[in-house]
């Protein structure tokens, strides 16, 4: 049976990672440091800090690839738009901008990606809330799609 101070401090760690919004970096750097001073204490504590850090880890990891997707396949559509514009006697004449043709899948791809890191930091957030609350009662919690990187 876990005590209140652990469930507490369990807590804690799962709603430190929302620093993330004031503090760059927060999401690792209070975790991590919560969790070092009081892992050797309680397995509660141990438990709750690995998972709240391999889920930071991992959201990591899975919105850095979307973006290293998103962002080369969003350039390469601008820069064929662009390439499309007349400039002529200072002024700018466009020519079909923005057509059927000129959304290709790789577009789409860019697209796509921008949209999971979208709902990957929305759905971060409602996790670390329900996380915390499980912490709190005491319950064991494991984070949807998280890579063990420290076991």
């Amino acid at each position: 049976m876990e005590t209140s101070n652990e469930k507490s401090i369990g807590s804690l760690i799962h709603l430190s990672t929302l620093s993330q919004y004031l503090i760059p970096f927060g999401n690792y750097l209070f975790p991590l440091l919560l969790w070092t001073s009081k892992k050797e204490k309680s397995a509660f504590v141990d438990y709750n800090g690995k998972q709240a850090l391999n889920f930071q880890l991992s959201i990591l990891l899975y919105s850095l690839i979307a973006l290293i997707i998103a962002i080369p396949t969003c350039l390469y559509w601008f820069i064929s738009i662009a390439e499309k514009l007349e400039i002529s006697d200072n002024q700018v004449t466009i020519r079909e901008i923005i057509t059927t043709q000129n959304i290709t899948g790789m577009v789409i791809l860019g697209l796509v990606a921008l949209i999971l890191v979208f709902f990957l930091k929305l759905s971060e957030f409602f996790l670390i809330i329900y996380a915390s609350f499980k912490s709190a009662n005491g319950e064991y919690y494991n984070y949807p799609l998280t890579i063990n990187f420290i076991k």
